[in-house]
């Protein structure tokens, strides 16, 4: 369901917008897509972020078990 809002932007904001613009995209749309854009961008972030935390808690654990795998390695 589409909800109808009003926001005020500065001249170049709009302008790049425009310019962002496909063809036979309304101005509405293609701030919603961008919009969904930069949404699906921070969210990836945020998990990234998450994802290097736990990372970097288990770092010394992780190490030591490569470390480990890497004993059992063969010259060839």
């Amino acid at each position: 369901m589409k909800l109808k809002t009003s926001i005020t932007l500065e001249k170049e904001v709009v302008a790049a917008v425009e310019r962002s613009a496909r063809d036979g995209e309304s101005r509405s749309e293609t701030i919603e897509r961008l919009l969904r854009l930069s949404l699906a961008a921070e969210a990836r972030a945020k998990r990234d972020r998450r994802d290097r935390e736990l990372i970097n808690a288990h770092a010394e654990e992780l190490n030591a078990e490569a470390a480990d795998v890497l004993a059992y390695q063969v010259e060839g």
